[in-house]
């Protein structure tokens, strides 16, 4: 049976409304999209002839360029819009503006944006497929995408029972959230961690996760542990006393990483804010998959935009995802 030819969304809005067997397609998909990064010649004809448009109304280096980078590699036409180059910034509405990006014969729309629920409302209003690449402290669901993605590479394709730590802020990252989904998803058990103030004890009830206000304690059984930077910008007020005090308490340094398991590895979506919330040295040593996980993000994006664009048919190709590669 080829499983890519069973999904059916039009749109990816996050993970939290994703069955596992969804998850697993678009794993499936990834697999066969990483293997042509290493070729000389990476463009594959997918998406010839079709227009994407990358509306980020929030700054974005890693995510921007991944989307970019992956509708390339598809064959597809790429168009970025900026908030200070697009008609919202002289009053027009989101709406209107999705609708005109429609009108001028765009084949699907990825939107950033600092509102949540601005891609599920946009998914509403047009026909083309709708790829959310962050909505305020919502989802990122193509991080946690490439997040889990890289888990599996380094710890097998059953993440039933590892154990996965994701320290910082978790109140105001919608990284965390996404991740939580997921990993929880895959049968993984997910740790919370940081200062009380941005991990609220009732995500323990809200999200099925074990929530840890002792930095040792919630290092000591982790499989991998995910950093999440200080997001200052979602914040209204202060929630500890500086970025100092949080670094004595809960950067990750050469002595709290002696806390972890000989194999645990070091995660981070970026961008990283060197020696607040992890070291230098940690960030680059053996440990890092950080570099890895940016190379993923283009895999996973390939598969979303291909996925989501109604190409998961592969009868043009053969009866596997696998005959990607043979393009």
């Amino acid at each position: 049976m080829n499983i890519a030819s069973h999904w059916t969304r039009k749109d990816l809005i996050g993970i939290e409304d994703l069955s596992a067997d969804e998850l697993e397609i678009i794993f499936n998909t990834v697999e066969s999209f990483k293997k042509t990064l290493s070729r000389s010649v990476k463009k594959l004809p997918l998406l010839q002839g079709k227009t994407v448009v990358n509306l980020f109304m929030e700054p974005s280096t890693r995510t921007r360029i991944a989307f970019e980078m992956a509708a390339k590699n598809l064959s597809a036409e790429v168009l970025t819009i900026s908030g200070d180059a697009s008609s919202l910034s002289k009053g027009e509405t989101l709406r209107d503006t999705a609708l005109n990006i429609q009108a001028l014969a765009a084949d699907a729309l990825v939107i950033r944006h600092s509102s949540a629920g601005s891609p599920l409302y946009l998914s509403k209003v047009v026909d083309i497929p709708v790829i959310n690449a962050g909505d305020g402290a919502h989802e990122h669901p193509t991080q946690a995408l490439l997040d889990a993605f890289t888990l599996r590479e380094r710890f097998g394709k059953d993440l039933t029972g590892l154990r996965v730590t994701i320290l910082g802020d978790i109140l105001f990252s919608r990284v965390a959230r996404s991740n939580i989904w997921a990993l929880t998803k895959l049968g993984a058990s997910v740790t919370l961690a940081g200062p009380s103030t941005l991990v609220p004890p009732n995500f323990e009830s809200a999200f099925g996760v074990r929530v840890c206000h002792n930095l040792r304690d919630a290092l000591a059984d982790a499989d991998a542990v995910m950093l999440l930077r200080i997001q200052h910008e979602r914040q209204t007020a202060t929630h500890f006393p500086s970025l100092g005090e949080y670094t004595s308490s809960f950067g990750l340094n050469k002595l709290r990483v002696s806390w972890l398991k000989t194999d645990a590895i070091i995660m981070h979506p970026g961008p990283i804010n060197r020696g607040v919330e992890l070291d230098s040295e940690i960030a680059d040593s053996a440990r890092s998959v950080i570099l890895q996980q940016v190379t993923n993000g283009i895999a996973v994006r390939m598969a979303v935009l291909y996925l989501c664009s109604g190409f998961a048919d592969f009868t043009r190709f053969g009866k596997q995802p696998q005959a990607i590669e043979e393009l």
